[in-house]
């Protein structure tokens, strides 16, 4: 996290090769959209001259940039969705669908109330009909399937754990062909209310449970 354009410069030289470029500015959540994203600047003086042209369009735009985001790229894969709202009845609904710029598109999610089960981590994602894509369509390269499954439980255990986590959106996952990375993610906490204990979610079973009804998260980053 860097404060200026020299700063990011400094950081991008530390790392070492091609790096994402990312504004973060109160006030805007799609910084894809609003130009506040740049991929694969190989060299320093890219990124600070990019990082300057973010500053100029977004202080035009009335949302001052207050600090980029410097990361290494990742390696390609599939890009996901994984999130939770906590619903003031049914707790932490979990939701995993097709992810990166076309969630809004595409709408391909399933979702799960928490706490969650191995089995319900596996069913989640087999459920979506963008499945095929980790599983390697048309002669690609399977993704790490296990590894995005693993990150589902991840985020369920953490909203189950810390319920002041009223919104959670990690978008885009990249599922690669090993491993997973969380590229982005954006968070909204509240002060935590006393959970309602449903008779059936209390007495869920470990495993088996079928999927829950409530809505998926809203918004994306």
């Amino acid at each position: 996290l860097s404060t200026t354009p020299a700063a990011a410069a400094e950081a991008a030289a530390r790392m070492a090769g091609p790096v994402a470029l990312k504004a973060v500015a109160p006030g805007v959540v799609h910084k894809t959209e609003a130009g506040g994203v740049r991929l694969g600047l190989g060299d320093p003086a890219a990124v600070r001259a990019a990082a300057e042209e973010m500053a100029g369009r977004f202080r035009a735009a009335g949302h001052p940039v207050t600090a980029f985001v410097v990361q290494r790229m990742a390696a390609p894969g599939v890009e996901m969705i994984v999130g939770v709202v906590h619903d003031p009845q049914f707790g932490p609904v979990l939701a995993c669908g097709a992810g990166g710029v076309t969630v809004e598109l595409l709408r391909d999610v399933a979702v799960r109330l928490t706490p969650l089960t191995v089995r319900d981590a596996a069913e989640m994602v087999r459920e979506l009909r963008t499945f095929p894509l980790l599983a390697g369509y048309r002669g690609a390269e399977p993704g790490d399937v296990g590894a995005l499954e693993e990150i589902i439980l991840r985020i369920g255990a953490m909203a189950e754990d810390l319920p002041q986590i009223a919104e959670l959106d990690c978008n885009p996952v990249t599922v690669h062909r090993r491993g997973a990375t969380v590229l982005d993610a954006r968070v909204r906490v509240a002060p935590a209310t006393a959970p309602v204990r449903l008779g059936a979610r209390a007495a869920r079973p470990e495993e088996g449970r079928a999927g829950g009804g409530a809505g998926p998260p809203g918004g994306g980053a």
